[in-house]
């Protein structure tokens, strides 16, 4: 028997933030994986980030956790999406170097005191009265510990489907974890089937790009972190090409053979991530689909095909890739393949990601219903961050919707629960004005500091940054034009009223005006580094103010705790909002208020309830 003060069982993406976290806020950490060579592998695309992701990615850095620092390490293509559009919806994105990114992962998480990895298999986790008590591991070693993280990916009973082919795997001819399924069933949690896919990864030299469209990435990189590493980037381009009609008529001959419409898959799959059968399926007048070629690595010769993700067979494979433009003699080193696997109902979670039912178990990742790298890190940092603030004794950290991509998801997660496997989009957040990636620093480091894993040094960095943003806006933006701009800018921009525009900020504020096109007028001693988030103060001052009261009447609601023994049984709660609200057990009215089907009538009936109670 060994003794830790968290076990992480799972060292993907989540499972590697968790254990990170513990660690470094000061507990023993045994971080647990099947194989200590894949710690932080990319099981689908080889990028890290995009539209919500990114985003997402961005907070994990600004609480202190690891991806965004990994990826600034080891990308090699970054790019920022939907620059055209407003700060809200642009997100960061980046082609990681997949051996690169998992080395480095692994590198940090064995160079971090009091993290351990050990290679076993967690065969049961132990609980006696409803608490913790530590993990049986397939090799008959028991380590006691109070705290157990759950972060298992698509291992949990993982089935890979090829065509009429089917075998337990986790990934792609690695073994799974099956019986700490059975194990969590025996523990009384309800485990749902999902799945996901992944398409072929094809041999470079195989590979005519000169019939694609390149795709290079931009000059200079944007970096995720705020404390972006100093090194050059040379950027590897990716390329476009498209399906046509030749590829949809290979598939839908076939597609009676894939496992996704032959009946062998069972679990739901993402609606956001379909394969390119069940795209033709919903899409059939569609003429082409996008497919884009993405480098797997500086070092090997595999392509990443993005866009057509299957469980068609092998031979199928090859016959509708070898119809798209670039593709024609293209040679498969790894074909694509569906996977199913468990997870747990995310209702049974508190706000803290851990079980409502057994004191000191989480989940995090995957096993909570959602899909993706940057999902389930922050899952794994909440969870590994809430697992040491208990053990200290202290409060869970809560994110709000207002706060934080990830404050969304969670939030999501325990209070709607999840039919499919769960994909974070800006279109999820009511405050998404407030939840620009390039402002997760002021919102989210004052908590990454408080609890332990931000710097005082790397806090007091951010805090002059934003004093330098306040002052700017303070002393520049009221200066007349002709103070802060050079004589060229009235030759270039002669449509542009003084009268109308007396001041810089005026000017700001005009939809065709941008910083980007001004800058070569502006007076050197006006120039600022922080011009996106002066900009988007100035542009947005308006919606942001109607967002942030809208914020404070949520904040109320907030107020208005709910016990968690509350009796649901009030006259005027129909039967089938009563069921839900005892099965999400909220925590206050305004999570009452988010859960599907409870109306506002029913929250005015509680809030009397409640209130009465008190008088």
């Amino acid at each position: 028997m060994v003794e830790f003060d968290v076990v992480v069982i799972g060292a993907g993406h989540a499972g590697c933030e968790a254990g990170y976290a513990t660690a470094k806020l000061g507990y023993k950490t045994c971080l647990l994986t099947i194989n200590l060579d894949v710690v932080g592998q990319m099981s689908c695309n080889p990028a890290i980030g995009g539209l919500a992701k990114g985003h997402i990615v961005r907070e994990i850095d600004a609480l202190g956790g690891l991806m965004a620092k990994i990826i600034d390490k080891t990308g090699i293509q970054f790019r920022v999406l939907n620059k055209s559009r407003g700060p809200a919806v642009q997100s960061p994105r980046a082609q990681a170097d997949k051996v690169m990114y998992r080395i480095e992962m692994r590198k940090t998480l064995e160079e971090t005191e009091n993290l351990f990895l050990i290679q076993d298999i967690a065969q049961e986790i132990v609980v006696k009265n409803a608490k913790v008590e530590g993990v049986m591991l397939e090799s008959g070693n028991f380590i006691k510990c109070q705290k157990v993280i759950v972060s298992t990916g698509t291992f949990l009973g993982g089935k890979i489907f090829i065509g009429d082919k089917c075998y337990p795997a986790g990934r792609t001819n690695e073994i799974p974890s099956l019986t700490l399924a059975d194990n969590l069933k025996d523990l009384g949690f309800k485990l749902t089937r999902f799945k996901t896919g992944t398409p072929a990864r094809v041999h470079r030299d195989s590979i005519d790009f000169s019939k694609m469209e390149r795709q290079d990435g931009d000059e200079p990189p944007f970096f995720f972190s705020f404390d972006p590493p100093e090194r050059k980037v040379e950027q590897v381009p990716c390329y476009l090409t498209y399906t046509n009609e030749k590829t949809h008529e290979i598939i839908f001959k076939n597609i009676h053979r894939s496992s996704l419409f032959s009946g062998l898959i069972q679990g739901v799959g993402p609606r956001y991530c379909p394969s390119i059968e069940d795209k033709l399926k919903k899409f059939p007048d569609r003429e082409r689909h996008q497919v884009f070629l993405e480098p797997e690595s500086r070092f090997t010769v595999e392509y990443y095909v993005n866009g057509v993700s299957t469980s068609l067979p092998v031979e199928v494979q090859y016959e509708y890739l070898r119809t798209i433009k670039g593709l024609e003699n293209v040679e498969i080193l790894r074909p694509g393949y569906a996977i199913e696997y468990f997870s747990i109902d995310p209702l049974t979670l508190k706000v803290s990601l851990e079980s409502k039912e057994i004191e000191g178990l989480y989940f995090a990742g995957q096993i909570n219903g959602t899909s993706g790298y940057e999902e389930a890190a922050g899952q794994g940092l909440i969870a590994g961050i809430n697992a040491a603030l208990s053990l200290r004794g202290e409060e869970p950290v809560v994110l709000g919707r207002d706060q934080a991509y990830i404050g969304v998801m969670i939030d999501d997660l325990i209070t709607k629960g999840v039919d499919e496997p769960y994909r974070m989009f800006t279109s999820r957040s009511e405050y998404r004005l407030l939840l620009d990636h390039y402002t997760a620093d002021k919102r989210l480091m004052p908590i990454g500091h408080r609890v332990g894993l931000v710097s005082d040094e790397r806090y007091a960095k951010m805090l002059k940054k934003y004093e330098t943003i306040e002052k700017y806006c303070k002393e520049v933006l009221p200066l007349s034009l002709k103070k802060v701009l050079t004589e060229g800018f009235f030759k270039v921009f002669s449509e542009i009223d003084k009268g109308k525009t007396p001041t810089f900020e005026k000017l700001l504020k005009r939809p065709d005006i941008s910083f980007e096109k001004i800058k070569p007028y502006l007076k050197e001693d006006y120039n600022t580094s922080y011009f996106i988030e002066v900009e988007t103060t100035v542009k947005y001052k308006g919606y942001v103010d109607r967002e942030l009261k809208r914020v404070k009447k949520t904040k109320n609601l907030e107020k208005i705790k709910i016990p968690e023994n509350f009796n649901y049984n009030i006259s005027g709660l129909s039967r089938e909002v009563r069921e839900k609200l005892e099965r999400v057990k909220p925590q206050n009215l305004a999570q009452a208020s988010r859960i599907p089907g409870v109306t506002p009538a029913s929250i005015s009936i509680i809030y009397l309830a409640l209130t009465k109670k008190k008088r």
